[in-house]
């Protein structure tokens, strides 16, 4: 997965069954493979001038987990054009709402940033404007910038701190956007094949083996 992000949910998920493998999951295994060896030139592409700025995208699949109803949190963050940072991972406790589930995805996604941010610092890399995060639940950015809604969100204070500090001290900025925009979608879910299309050419992969300029 360091190099093939599109792969990143699929083997989250099979990666819970390694102790208890069954047919089924054998069959799904399979079906990756099959996926990986049709496109063994396909990955990510880092342009040698791109823009010093971060820019997030945060979700979360809420209650996927038939077993234990807990979310997925995803998110993929870009160096400019540059994919640098993503994840698919299941939440630690169940959330009682889907913005619940967002909120905790987009906690996670803000100390991500907090961590990129300080490594770019080392790197002498200055970042000219706070990081933007995008997030498709209104609600949610409601929260962050109101102290007023945090009476209603006590059981995950916690979370609520985190987001709202790294707003309050200028290392990100909450943007919302509709859900066929946010490009994290495809790290909480399985997508058809022609949203998966779409989800893997926004990540910014490119395939080696494809015939430049369309063939000629």
């Amino acid at each position: 997965m360091a190099t093939r992000p599109d792969i990143t949910y699929a083997i989250h998920h099979l990666s819970q069954f390694v102790s208890a493998l069954t047919d089924m999951h054998m069959v799904a295994a399979h079906r990756v493979l099959r996926y990986i060896k049709g496109s063994p030139g396909k990955g990510l592409f880092y342009p040698a001038a791109t823009a010093p700025s971060l820019k997030a995208f945060s979700d979360s699949d809420w209650a996927s987990c038939p077993e234990t109803r807990k979310s997925v949190t995803g998110f993929c963050i870009f160096l400019g054009n540059s994919l640098v940072s993503w994840r698919s991972k299941k939440q630690p406790t169940v959330s009682v709402s889907s913005s619940e589930a967002k909120y905790r995805a987009l906690a996670t996604t803000a100390c991500e940033l907090q961590w990129l941010s300080s490594l770019l610092q080392d790197l002498h890399v200055n970042l000219a404007s706070p990081a933007l995060v995008f997030c498709d639940n209104k609600s949610v950015i409601a929260i962050s910038e109101n102290f007023v809604f945090h009476e209603r969100t006590k059981h995950i204070e916690i979370d609520c701190h985190v987001v709202r500090e790294r707003v309050a001290q200028g290392l990100i900025k909450l943007l919302s956007v509709s859900s066929l925009n946010q490009i994290a979608d495809g790290f909480t879910k399985p997508l058809a094949a022609p949203l998966f299309d779409v989800f893997v050419a926004k990540l910014g992969m490119l395939d080696l083996h494809f015939p430049a300029y369309g063939g000629y």
